[in-house]
């Protein structure tokens, strides 16, 4: 049971709040665990709270505005989370989700590059549903896990050195799928988990009239998660991700079927390390730390180069039958130039995100 506990705990940190600051524009990851748990209909929902901060050294060659150095570019930001399991057989659980799981937002203390960006945003909402059916094989279970879920892309960019409002959204539909097996009487669970790629085909408006399209594509990810009971009420953790971000290239974004500059990208492949240990302290109450890499996908036309994520996390247990959970987190962001496009010749030094996380289950 103990070692149950610090299971949920290390899904909170390890998984959700690393998800935070993972590479490119990665944010949230759906609450699939919540389909291992207990319970015939079980509840979570929360959110986490990320501050960033980076700041300019130099601006870009072709818009050389020196009022952007030493100024930060980096938007505080929220990431929802919620989910919802139903068990429909002691074999078959099914769970609705609800995330934010890609996101960026900048604004700018002076205009910003060729197009004199003053604020830049977009995020992805994903909704999903996804079953697992359960087979008992060995001292253990297998589980097969399938799913669907729908993107909603929004998009906001205020640009043209203050002249030129964007804004755009598309839907999209994807799938994940994915293979586990867990010894629940020594906390050993294995999952491998791959979700689809997508792209987006947007349409919206420029300075309110609905002449603006746009086009990018995200990319498809596979995560291998592992843990394990290491000694009476210590678990140890750990996941590796891939994920194909080398399919964004640019954001390109049409008025009235006129090519705007792009944003550019021209990613390579992100990997995501994280390794962690739980503890419970008494019946109640489990905790755990974890540390976490990033490879950054910067390949000189942005800033999204590697990071590295120390976190903790609590796991309380009330009388109601609920449980708390918190998590915080630190994460160093190394510092980066643009060496090749438009952009070429900006710098940020080093730069720090806060996190803070909530979560709250119940179950009946």
């Amino acid at each position: 049971m103990r070692f149950t506990r610090i299971a949920s705990a290390m899904t909170l940190v390890a998984a959700s709040v690393g998800a935070a600051q993972a590479g490119g524009f990665s944010r949230g990851t759906a609450d699939t665990d919540i389909l291992y748990e207990d319970g015939n209909f079980n509840l979570r929902a929360g959110a986490i709270i990320v501050v960033p901060t980076q700041k300019f050294k130099t601006a870009p060659s072709l818009a050389p505005n020196p009022a952007l150095v030493g100024t930060d570019y980096l938007d505080t930001y929220v990431i929802p989370s919620a989910a919802a399991k139903f068990k429909i057989s002691d074999n078959l659980s099914c769970a609705g989700t609800h995330t934010q799981v890609y996101g960026a937002s900048s604004s700018y203390a002076a205009f910003y590059g060729p197009t004199g960006k003053v604020s830049e945003e977009f995020t992805v909402s994903e909704f999903g549903a996804t079953c697992a059916v359960f087979f008992n094989v060995g001292k253990g279970r297998l589980a097969v896990l399938g799913g669907a879920f729908v993107e909603q892309f929004d998009y906001d960019f205020v640009g043209g050195f203050g002249t030129a409002n964007i804004d755009l959204g598309s839907n999209a539909v994807g799938w994940r799928a994915g293979l586990a097996y867990e010894i629940p009487e020594i906390a050993f669970r294995t999952e491998l988990m791959y979700r689809s790629g997508t792209s987006h085909d947007a349409s919206g408006t420029y300075n309110m009239a609905p002449i603006a399209t746009g086009s990018g594509e995200l990319p498809q990810s596979l995560e291998l998660k592992l843990q394990t009971g290491i000694a009476p009420g210590w678990l140890a953790f750990g996941s590796v991700r891939w994920t194909d971000w080398s399919v964004n290239e640019t954001l390109q974004v049409y008025l009235g079927g006129a090519p705007l500059p792009p944003n550019e990208y021209y990613w390579r492949d992100g990997w995501t390390v994280t390794g962690g240990i739980g503890h419970a302290f008494t019946e109640n109450v489990s905790g755990l730390v974890s540390l976490q890499w990033d490879r950054g996908v910067a390949t000189g036309y942005d800033f999204r180069t590697d990071k590295w994520l120390l976190a903790a996390g609590l796991s309380m247990k009330d009388q109601l039958g609920g449980e708390l959970r918190l998590g915080g987190a630190v994460s160093f962001l190394s510092s980066a130039e643009i060496t090749k496009g438009l952009e070429t010749g900006a710098s940020v030094g080093s730069g720090w995100a806060g996190i803070l996380s909530a979560n709250y289950k119940v179950k009946w």
